[in-house]
């Protein structure tokens, strides 16, 4: 598809600026609506500051998703024919609303406990048919390569037991890894039990072919924060150009917007004296829900924001990492897939709440989202963050021989 070349003024490379600028997006399933809401409210201040055609990508240096956040990240930074984002954060609320009730189809009837445990036993709880053809048709073709920010997705590779993680740098340096984002669409979100794993393969120019063997990249890095911290600095310390001259592990440089899903810690839903008697079928079902995936996709999670909150700490970076999770999730709205009216409609109130909630840290003893102590609410913190976002990029312009040339142009 051929791109008409766009008037927006992109982002310049970090070497220009003094801030490495990281935006992350958890998998949770349905529960993806939650952080759409942040993102949209995220994007619209940047649109107050810069204008309305200011888009998420044109900030962040890399934007990481996993499972349903890998499935966001590639909606925020695909592009269009015009070569701009092929979804406004706006976009994607609606996107979840209008889809996940055909990609996750209810059972009904008083056999439907029944029914969904023989199913889980036999293969998993949903085909994958429709979220396949939704992603290809919005998706298309297109590429890692073309996205307009830097992208790092995790996944599962079964066959080999171990993370595969696409990446903008790593695509430079191979081109089997420079695949379709639908493809790791597809399999960054095959949730075990829950959707089929996803098997492509992919060819370089001189005939090498790779297989692909993947599973949700959740079992890997449900909170993929970490995973694209580790990318940059990769780059950094084979040199990079576009990160001289930063070292590796200058943390007080990176600027971290990380997204949760919710959590249903809140609710205390699982205890030892249950667990005990379970056998492999309770782990894969009990009460409508998955135990097993449950336990290791939060904690994933949690680990990388206890680590990265305890870092950015002792470096006094603090106010630098913003994490906005809801960890009072109870009941249905927890479910990863129970895609009703009625629950989407009180996931749309969950990432509203939790937009007028107070910042909230991670307590190292306990686990528990704590309020901060100096009372800034999620909206006060993204308002800041915002003004940072659109402060670093025109800092870069001005910087850059070809952001000042830009700049001339467009005047």
């Amino acid at each position: 598809m051929e791109r008409t070349p766009s008037s927006v003024l992109q982002i310049q490379p970090p070497t220009f600026g003094n801030l490495i600028t990281v935006l992350s997006i958890d998998g949770g399933g349905i529960r993806g609506i939650i952080p759409s809401i942040v993102l949209a409210y995220l994007e619209s201040q940047l649109q107050e500051l810069d204008g309305e055609d200011a888009r998420l990508a044109d900030y962040f240096d890399v934007i990481a998703g996993t499972s349903t956040g890998g499935l966001i990240t590639s909606m925020l930074t695909a592009p269009n024919q015009q070569n701009r984002p092929l979804f406004t954060a706006k976009d994607i609320k609606a996107f979840y609303v209008q889809h996940s009730p055909k990609i996750f189809p209810q059972k009904r009837g008083m056999f439907k406990t029944i029914r969904s445990t023989l199913k889980a036993i036999c293969g998993p709880k949903y085909d994958g048919r429709y979220l396949h053809k939704l992603i290809k048709e919005k998706l298309g073709d297109a590429r890692v390569h073309e996205t307009l920010s830097n992208i790092v997705i995790p996944t599962f590779d079964i066959k080999c037991l171990q993370p595969t993680i696409f990446s903008s740098y790593e695509a430079k340096k191979s081109a089997c890894l420079d695949v379709k984002l639908s493809d790791i669409c597809i399999g960054t979100s095959a949730a075990p039990s829950y959707l089929p794993a996803h098997y492509f393969k992919s060819q370089d120019s001189r005939g090498n072919v790779k297989e692909f063997h993947l599973i949700d990249g959740g079992v890997a890095a449900n909170n993929p924060t970490l995973v694209a911290i580790g990318e940059v600095t990769k780059e950094i310390i084979k040199g990079s150009s576009d990160f001289f001259p930063i070292k590796p592990m200058d943390y007080g440089r990176f600027l971290v917007i990380s997204l949760g899903t919710g959590s249903p810690k809140a609710e205390e839903k699982y205890s030892a004296y249950k667990a005990a008697k379970w056998g492999v079928l309770s782990w894969l079902t009990f009460n409508g829900s998955t135990p097993l995936v449950d336990v290791f996709t939060h904690a994933s999670a949690d680990m990388v924001d206890l680590h990265l909150s305890v870092v950015f700490q002792a470096l006094h970076s603090q106010d630098n990492y913003l994490r906005i999770q809801d960890d009072t999730l109870n009941g249905v709205v927890s479910s990863v897939d129970t895609a009703t009216k009625n629950n989407l409609d009180d996931l749309l109130k969950v990432g509203e709440g939790l937009l007028r909630k107070p910042v909230s840290r991670v307590n190292s003893s306990t686990g528990i989202l704590e309020p901060s102590p100096n009372q800034e609410t999620n909206e006060d913190a993204l308002r800041r963050f915002a003004k940072l976002l659109s402060q670093e990029k025109w800092l870069r312009l001005s910087r850059s021989p070809h952001g000042r040339a830009a700049l001339l142009n467009k005047k």
